[in-house]
């Protein structure tokens, strides 16, 4: 019968949403937490030191680029100047561009589970350090956009607008978020940026 429960009612939400139902708003990261981007940026940040004749570091040193903004990320892990930061960050989004963005995927269940929020009446909002373009065209390409109010994220000509807590509060005043929200990611930056 019509409403999946009994008597047309809707069954109970699936426990993980359950947890989540006494806010109004979700924002999530992108990289780490709906998305295992972890091929698609360590062969970006090795393609970026190989054109830049860097040496590569280990791969769980070059898995700390995901999810700080890029910028803060050459800078701190690899010892870069601002001159050689700026062209780094140009090389790995030339990598990014063309081939990272689709070494991208979803974590297992997340499609349901961004679903049966998105069902629950919660408003879902995506708020990433990433370029916004990167992150609609990779969540376009696995169906996921649909469960989304907004995504929001940097735009690579204003270095400033990767800040996580200016991410979060760009992405709560685009969207008009008056009532209770909380912030879902993998990472100190999401956390920091959440306060």
């Amino acid at each position: 019968h019509a409403g999946g429960g009994p008597r047309g009612r809707l069954p109970p939400p699936p426990r993980g949403v359950r947890g989540l139902m006494r806010w109004d708003t979700v924002l999530f990261d992108m990289d780490g937490t709906l998305t295992d981007s972890q091929e698609g940026i360590v062969k970006s940040v090795s393609y970026a030191l190989e054109r830049l004749g860097r040496e590569l570091p280990p791969r769980d040193t070059l898995t700390a680029f995901i999810g700080p903004p890029l910028h803060e990320s050459f800078s701190a892990i690899c010892g870069m100047d601002e001159v050689e930061t700026e062209r780094a960050v140009c090389e790995f989004r030339d990598y990014f561009a063309r081939r990272g963005w689709a070494e991208n995927v979803p974590y297992e269940g997340m499609a349901e589970f961004l679903a049966a929020l998105h069902a629950a009446g919660l408003r879902l909002i995506v708020a990433t350090s990433k370029p916004e373009s990167f992150a609609r065209k990779i969540l376009e390409h696995f169906a996921l956009e649909r469960y989304f109010d907004l995504i929001c994220g940097s735009h690579p000509e204003d270095r400033a607008s990767a800040d996580k807590a200016r991410v979060v509060r760009t992405a709560l005043t685009r969207a008009g978020v008056t009532g209770h929200a909380v912030m879902v990611g993998d990472r100190r930056h999401d956390k920091n940026g959440a306060h």
